[in-house]
């Protein structure tokens, strides 16, 4: 049985771990974002072939902006998740139809798995809410 003083350092490691995780994650999004406010022809490229009209690249890039935004933000972390759960599903829908590679539809789960465990780790209401056992 673990010790308080080794319980308290597991949960400061898992604690940081998770904020790493976390802000790898927010500074990709936040640099997506920022690719569709600057319109490299690449994004201009993916976004159409995906099924998308250019004037809309800038709006998909206010939403990430806002949902990562909240992400980030501690008192609203869970609904940014959760918003952003549905902007990689939207990902995963739009490269399916396109029919793209199975990297291009893993990718966005990859992400939402990685979004939510670094929540996970991060967030004891989280945590407590969704309680995993060995």
């Amino acid at each position: 049985m673990q010790s308080t003083a080794e319980t308290a350092a597991t949960s400061n490691k898992m604690l940081w771990i998770g904020r790493i995780i976390s802000a790898i994650l927010a500074l990709f999004l936040l640099f997506d974002s920022a690719m569709k406010f600057v319109k490299p022809a690449i994004v201009v490229e993916t976004t159409v072939k995906l099924g998308y009209p250019e004037n809309l690249i800038s709006v998909l890039g206010i939403v990430l902006l806002v949902c990562t935004l909240a992400y980030v933000i501690p008192q609203t972390s869970i609904l940014g998740a959760i918003l952003l759960t549905g902007y990689l599903g939207g990902a995963v829908a739009s490269h399916l139809r396109a029919g793209d590679p199975l990297f291009a539809v893993f990718f966005p789960v990859v992400f939402g798995m990685l979004l939510w465990g670094g929540l996970f780790l991060r967030d004891a209401r989280l945590s407590a809410l969704i309680p995993l056992r060995r």
